[in-house]
């Protein structure tokens, strides 16, 4: 049972739900980059509600880029935009202040590469919430029969349902006054919820549902 998936920054609480799920995960390297995705953004819960954060990149050749060879811009001040912008959105959050110290070194180090720094953010990650897949970049690239493949099914802009996940509310910051926003980036769920968020992981996958919805 094995699942391939894009690279993703911070990615949301559908993608870790996979990556528990799966014994052995795939994170595919050699597709080419698509623009306006998880590869390159996530969506956070700020006091203005949903916020995308997104790192600039370049794009060396724009008709064939692999991710893998895909370069983050300086542009912006990003990194320093981007924590800002988690401080602002988490700092009253349960466990901010325990897992800020872990998370906020990735943004002081200036990585090359999108892949890289995505990688190493989502080994931490995996680190934090103990998700313990075997998971590796792929060494070519993928065709759908190799594995499930969910690497543009999730997506802030597929129009498809994703079988495998289900919303499994939890407590947010700013519910009061937003209501529960689901499928938010990994880190709303840690910062939130600590130790529990591997039991939102956990029970919001629908394995039940995968032959259906094939």
């Amino acid at each position: 049972m094995k699942i391939v998936l894009s690279t993703t920054y911070l990615g949301p609480v559908s993608y870790y739900s996979k990556l528990l799920a799966y014994p052995e995960v795939f994170i595919e390297q050699h597709e080419h980059y698509l623009k306006q995705t998880y590869r390159n953004r996530c969506i956070i819960a700020g006091p203005e509600g949903q916020q995308a954060l997104t790192i600039p990149i370049v794009r060396n050749d724009p008709s064939h880029s692999e991710v893998r060879d895909i370069e983050i811009s300086d542009h912006g001040n990003w990194r320093h935009q981007h924590w800002q912008a988690l401080l602002t959105a988490y700092d009253n959050s349960p466990y901010f202040e325990y897992y800020a110290d872990e998370i906020r070194p990735f943004y002081e180090k200036k990585w090359k590469f999108l892949l890289d720094f995505n990688e190493a953010l989502r080994e931490k990650i995996d680190e934090l919430v103990d998700i313990q897949s075997q998971i590796n970049l792929t060494d070519h690239y993928f065709q759908s029969s190799e594995a499930d493949d969910y690497r543009n099914l999730i997506s802030p802009k597929s129009i498809k349902t994703d079988c495998l996940f289900k919303t499994v509310p939890y407590y947010q910051v700013f519910e009061e006054k937003y209501g529960f926003i689901p499928n938010l980036s990994i880190v709303d769920l840690l910062f939130n919820m600590g130790p529990e968020s591997l039991l939102v992981l956990r029970d919001g996958f629908c394995e039940s549902v995968q032959k259906v919805c094939e």
